[in-house]
């Protein structure tokens, strides 16, 4: 199978089975669980509380090692640490520095990715316009609410343009113009080929993004396949038409009794989602110019979110080095650099990168050897001293 084929996640008989303090199995919380997700695919993970959902993240995370089952990111194990450099997270709550602001918080996040200064701030800005908190970029995040802390929270997760993004209830706590921002971004970075793992207990949500699902009850997968494969009724057809006169639809009553021996079973108005018409309603108060002191509508999606990998700070070292060998030293035009001085300059500017920048320690306390070598102060003569003293005596005494 080759890297474009591999799936994304693979697990195959994956197992978590907790223990009380005497070794004794006390909670199966995962069981034989088999799972598959794709390039590019965005896979709903379902099920009521207690039934594995968030274990299974975890263990996906390498933050709990299976009592038994194989797993799979990227063809490695999720406790490969290049591995996680890949993958973006956003957890169920935001644990999150609440003394922070947004674009402190931020700056954190890409600290830890070892992103550039420019690079980090550019990709701070265009998430903060991204999530809609241009404005609020400077307030404190424990001042946010519960729906701009998600918000952050999914910004620090895109923060290193992950390959695989795990979201764990993303749209807790918004409200519904919020909801559908996240939807959005969720399609977008599908298209644009990063693969992303959905748990809600939103049902709503999971319909209208996913790919695939999975159901969990107990530990276990009761249920599996595409949105449209389990929802659909086989055995049922639906005419969608403009509107007809009663006698139309009586006409086509008689007409399907006649030809199939079946019933019209029921004949209606289509009606719109009231999400679809809360949203309607808002976007008409927006096009009115009505203020509001809520956090702005979200912006584009930022372009760096691509599926192109970020290099490595070992990759970029090394392609320093080789940009700094093929360019002449300015300082010396015509004198070329020796191949072994080209070499240990390259060593010294990589261990002026890694070298520790602890403060020299204090000078040793002198030998006594070191003591012998100081030059010897000159020596007085006494008798002089005593002779000057005894003159000054008999002065005093005449």
């Amino acid at each position: 199978m080759s890297g474009g084929d591999l799936p994304v996640v693979q697990t195959v008989g994956l197992t978590k089975i907790f223990k009380d303090f005497w070794r004794r199995n006390r909670v199966a919380a995962v069981r034989d669980l088999d799972l598959e997700i794709r390039r590019g695919e965005v896979f709903g993970l379902l099920g009521p509380n207690g039934s594995g959902k968030s274990t299974t993240i975890k263990m996906l995370l390498g933050l709990l090692y299976p009592s038994r089952g194989r797993i799979s990111l990227f063809g490695k194990p999720p406790t490969d640490v290049a591995v996680k450099a890949r993958i973006g997270f956003l957890p169920e709550e935001s644990y999150l520095y609440r003394f922070l602001d947004a674009r402190e918080t931020l700056d954190l996040y890409g600290r830890l990715f070892r992103l550039h200064p420019r690079q980090r701030a550019d990709r701070i800005n265009k998430l903060l316009d991204m999530v809609g908190l241009q404005r609020q970029a400077k307030r404190r995040i424990g001042e946010y609410s519960k729906g701009m802390a998600r918000r952050i929270g999914l910004a620090q997760a895109l923060i290193n343009d992950p390959e695989f993004l795990i979201l764990d209830e993303p749209t807790s706590g918004m409200d519904p113009i919020g909801t559908r921002q996240i939807k959005d971004v969720i399609r977008e970075l599908a298209s644009k080929g990063k693969t992303i793992l959905l748990s809600s207990h939103l049902l709503a949500d999971v319909e209208d993004v996913c790919d695939h699902i999975t159901i969990l009850y107990g530990g276990q997968q009761r249920a599996a396949g595409t949105i449209r494969d389990l929802l659909s009724h086989e055995d049922r057809t639906q005419f969608v038409a403009s509107r007809l006169s009663p006698e139309t639809i009586d006409q086509v009553r008689q007409l399907i009794r006649r030809l199939e021996d079946k019933d019209l079973l029921s004949v209606g108005a289509p009606a719109d989602r009231l999400e679809s018409f809360f949203l309607k309603t808002v976007e008409q108060a927006q096009a009115a110019n009505v203020e509001s002191a809520g956090v702005q509508a979200g912006g584009a999606l930022p372009d760096f979110l691509g599926s192109t990998p970020q290099p490595s700070l070992l990759d970029s070292l090394v392609a320093a080095a080789e940009r700094r060998r093929e360019e002449p030293d300015q300082s010396v035009a015509a004198a070329p650099v020796p191949r072994d001085r080209a070499g240990e300059r390259e060593r010294g500017v990589i261990e002026q990168l890694t070298a520790d920048k602890r403060p020299a320690p204090p000078a040793p306390p002198e030998t006594d050897k070191l003591r012998e070598r100081k030059p010897a102060k000159p020596e007085v003569d006494r008798s002089l001293i005593e002779d000057l003293i005894s003159r000054r005596k008999d002065k005093d005494d005449g």
